[in-house]
């Protein structure tokens, strides 16, 4: 089975039918990209989506996820991503192994078809040409027979002519036989040029021919087999990243089968605890005495179990009754709350002052980590002095000692307030007359009965009260003593030695080398109490400040 052979004379057909199999050979490669675009489209499309319900960091979503269920939608999340990864490995795959290969193949490919059918072009030429060279001798055979013919007879015809002179014949016969030998001649010019003719045709049909087609044959199969190769290539870049999508869906199955609906709801219990006791029976209400109820047990105050109702403040009341802040100076940002989390449950409260002291703990050692590594270069530095200057580090040490100091501070703040939580230290009575300036509570179990009746039994404060259950306390004076306090007197002036952000409730930021009022040292904290302004005052770290006591210094500075 052979072209040769079998199609010798069908050399336009060919030609057109390879030009077909190279046409179906791009059709199957933009086939093969377009494939591997959808792929990266589906891949893209899988990524955005995970990034999409992935939690945002620092946020409340990202604290859902310590659930059994929801950090098994994060684990299928992840795995999507991965799921994602290997459809873009198909794509490049396939963008490699076939469109990439096919492309140069089908320019190679061309480039041969070119050259042979150059070559049955060319072979078909040297036969019409020979086929030319043979019709011509045979046209001048034909026509020098003719010519001899008509001189024989014109000679005949003076020959018997008995008028013609006997020169007249001579030259006739001269010219017929001159004719009969040019016949002669072009019988065999045009026997030769047969001879010839049917020697380049047998060559051309069964030699030169055949073998053109067989290369064009060859050829061909070749093309067929590299698309038939590139279509099982196709299945396998699929088949290969089988497994490793196998290993995604397991993992998916796996962190489904993780969910754990006991763990959860044990989960719940411990995010909304709040530590309080229900609330006891109400007693029988006798009208012609005031209404009695059982104070509440709480983790807050110890009042159960005194058969007494504590009296309440009532009237004015202005929402919680702590922190005592300054009205207008140290009130809490809208929408925060306070800093030492005494909004929340006792439980709650814990929960969150453990986490921050943990958090501190962590930037302290981060801090200390990096305070050593340049302690360590500058010792290399004094050392070596070539390899770099010592002093070039001392700047990032005082950094780093001043950040130190800080945290260490915030630490010892919040290991206070997480103190009083679990009951280690007694409740501290000076912080609220700190944060106020002038507050001391004269009472401080009716502060806390009047704190702990205003708890729901869910941990939460109510702002509205009812006048049926109230014993209303006249609270002019309790409002007074916030709303129209007189601002405390300076006591000397203070020069900032470091800069200071004050990024926590009840302090204020200073520049370094900025002069300022003193209204209240410190008492022993490490905290001392400054002003700039009628407006702005707060608490700075002692240690970040000079202290001039002065009584007769409020008025005399000036401000830099």
């Amino acid at each position: 089975m052979s072209w040769g052979t079998e199609l010798w004379d069908q050399f336009d057909n060919l030609e057109k039918h390879t030009q077909w199999g190279i046409d179906v050979l791009e059709k199957y490669i933009k086939f093969v990209k377009e494939r591997t675009e959808i792929e990266l489209s589906y891949a893209k499309q899988l990524r955005n989506l995970s990034k999409k319900y992935q939690p945002k960091k620092n946020s409340k979503e990202e604290e859902e996820y310590r659930y059994t269920s929801t950090r098994a939608f994060l684990a299928t999340l992840n795995e999507m991503n991965d799921y994602a990864g290997q459809h873009e490995v198909i794509s490049e795959n396939m963008t490699s192994l076939i469109t990439g290969e096919l492309t140069r193949y089908v320019q190679e490919l061309k480039q041969e078809r070119k050259s042979h059918f150059h070559d049955g072009r060319k072979a078909q030429q040297h036969i019409e040409t020979c086929w030319k060279q043979l019709e011509a001798s045979k046209r001048r055979f034909e026509r020098d027979c003719k010519e001899a013919d008509r001189a024989q007879q014109y000679f005949e015809k003076m020959d018997a002519d008995i008028n013609v002179t006997k020169a007249d014949v001579e030259k006739a016969r001269q010219q017929a036989q001159l004719r009969h030998q040019m016949a002669e001649d072009s019988k065999a010019e045009y026997s030769s040029t047969l001879q010839k003719f049917n020697s380049e045709q047998h060559e051309h049909y069964y030699t030169h021919i055949p073998n053109i087609f067989q290369k064009i044959q060859e050829m061909e199969e070749r093309r067929i087999v590299r698309i038939g190769e590139s279509m099982k290539t196709f299945a396998e870049v699929d088949r290969q990243v089988i497994p490793i999508i196998g290993k995604c869906l397991d993992e998916i199955t796996k962190a489904a089968e993780s969910v754990d609906h006991k763990n959860d709801s044990q989960m719940v219990i411990e995010a909304f605890k709040s530590g309080f006791e229900p609330p006891g029976d109400i007693e029988f209400e006798d009208f012609t005495q005031p209404m009695k109820r059982t104070v509440s047990e709480s983790s807050l105050s110890n009042s159960r179990g005194d058969g007494k109702s504590e009296p309440k403040f009532g009237g004015k009341s202005k929402g919680k009754l702590w922190p005592f802040i300054k009205k207008n100076k140290l009130s809490l940002k809208l929408g925060a709350g306070p800093e030492d989390f005494s909004n929340l449950p006792p439980e709650q409260r814990r929960k969150k002052l453990q986490q921050k002291v943990d958090e501190l703990n962590k930037d302290i050692q981060k801090e200390l980590d990096q305070r050593d590594a340049l302690t360590k270069m500058k010792d290399v530095y004094i050392k070596n002095p070539q390899m770099g200057d010592a002093a070039s580090v001392d700047h990032r040490l005082s950094e780093l000692a001043q950040n130190i100091e800080k945290l260490r501070l915030e630490v010892q703040k919040f290991e206070g307030w997480l103190a009083e939580v679990e009951g280690r230290l007694p409740a501290r009575n000076e912080q609220p007359r700190r944060q106020s300036g002038m507050y001391e509570p004269q009472n401080p179990s009716a502060v806390n009965s009047c704190a702990q009746d205003r708890e729901s039994p869910d941990g939460s404060y109510t702002e509205e009260q009812s006048q049926e259950t109230e014993m209303k306390v006249p609270a002019t004076d309790f409002d007074d003593e916030f709303d129209d306090e007189e601002p405390l007197p300076t006591i000397g002036t203070c020069k900032a030695l470091y800069t200071f952000e004050g990024q926590n409730e009840g302090t204020i930021s200073v520049a370094e080398g900025e002069m300022l009022y003193v209204i209240e040292e410190d008492k022993g904290d490490g905290w001392t109490r400054i002003r700039r302004n009628e407006d702005e005052e707060g608490y700075v770290p002692t240690s970040y400040v000079e202290v001039y006591l002065d009584k007769n210094a409020k008025g005399a500075m000036t401000y830099i």
